[in-house]
């Protein structure tokens, strides 16, 4: 049981910042990816670089899966370079005059000798840059070195991954590349993670767990999923209102470049390259992206059609809008509509609908 109780990260403090006090307290799962999610100003980056002994706080607790980092009432901080963490910064940081097999070295000697050859090989596979390890850094491009730059961070055998909004950076192009190999660490490493990030499509990607930043405060958070799907969140995370199901790949049409999912709720048609039938998929839907009708659709260019049932209406921030909480059998999902539509629909609990979701608006 004392076990199991350890495996949390925990930390707070208070410090003030230009503009806002920065006053958090943080209680995490000790193991998966937590996502500190919130807009630009907020605090988010101090709190990492906290986390991470680079700014001491006077007054700050940090402690990671039962090891105290800092603690100032008992006399106690661990200054950075001792702390077993690797951290990822919005640029790789790379060492210029060295290539990506001597960068990739000088992390692994922060470890030590023990199981570097396997844990080098493992990571330089896990994040496909087998190819990049006689080339200078300044021969990459930006998502090439952002992974050579996680590898190295893993290389030094942290307890905990820092990421400080590493696809910031990049160009579309390359978010999308770096993208699954952020996934393949989060299905295949134990270590647990804080990610920081503005943008919902990154956190709803490979976050298991949501913290909520705005103006220096924890807003709220929780698992990923009944985070995202709250009806209550303020204006800032808009955007982010939706859900994410988790599907099952049942097959792909190679004429139309659609990739078919299942899940309880029935099947949903996403733009995606080719998935091995019975793999896992993640798909996001966000509140704005559906739609409803009381009657069927007919001939419609909306591929994604669900029966499902209205639990509750909500209001929102915008007096035009409102919020409706779906459920497509046993799978919640999220509507934002105008209220003039709602009140035209006569929507209330217990309606039966039809949510209207394209296919090219799903991200998955």
């Amino acid at each position: 049981m004392a076990a199991a109780t350890a495996q949390r990260i925990r930390a707070n403090f208070r410090r003030d910042l230009p503009g806002f006090t920065l006053e958090a307290e943080l209680d995490v799962p000790g193991r998966g990816v937590t996502a500190l999610f919130g807009p630009s100003g907020s605090g988010k980056t101090s709190c990492l670089r906290i986390l991470a002994g680079l700014e001491r706080v006077p007054g700050a607790r940090v402690e990671v899966n039962g090891e105290v980092w800092q603690d100032e009432a008992q006399g106690i901080f661990v200054p950075a370079h001792q702390r077993a963490l690797g951290y990822v910064f919005q640029e790789a940081r790379l060492f210029s005059h060295l290539n990506v097999r001597a960068n990739l070295d000088y992390g692994r000697k922060r470890r030590g000798t023990e199981n570097a050859a396997v844990d080098f090989n493992r990571m330089v596979t896990l994040l496909g840059i087998e190819a990049l390890l006689d080339r200078a850094p300044a021969g990459l491009s930006g998502g090439e070195r952002q992974r050579v730059a996680i590898a190295r961070a893993l290389l030094a055998g942290p307890r905990i991954l820092l990421m400080d909004e590493p696809l910031a950076s990049l160009d579309q192009a390359r978010r999308k590349e770096i993208l699954p190999y952020l996934e393949r660490l989060h299905e295949e490493l134990e270590l647990p993670v804080i990610y920081v990030s503005h943008a919902s499509d990154e956190v709803a990607r490979f976050a298991d767990y949501l913290v909520l930043l705005a103006a220096g405060r924890v807003l709220a958070h929780g698992p990923l999923t009944e985070m995202l799907a709250r009806m209550d969140l303020p204006e800032e995370f808009t955007d982010a209102t939706g859900v994410v199901i988790e599907a099952t790949v049942e097959g792909h049409d190679r004429d139309y470049g659609l990739l078919r999912v299942g899940f309880t709720g029935g099947n949903l048609h996403v733009v995606h390259p080719p998935v091995a039938p019975g793999r896992k998929l993640r798909v996001q839907v966000k509140a704005r992206d559906v739609s409803l009708t009381v009657v069927e659709p007919r001939e419609t260019s909306i591929l994604n059609l669900l029966p499902a049932v209205v639990v509750v209406v909500a209001p929102t921030a915008e007096p035009a809008q409102v919020l409706v909480r779906l459920d497509a059998g046993g799978t919640p999902l999220v509507a934002r509509i105008t209220r003039r539509s709602c009140d035209q629909l006569r929507l209330a609990t217990g309606a039966r609908v039809w949510a209207q979701i394209k296919a090219v608006a799903l991200l998955a």
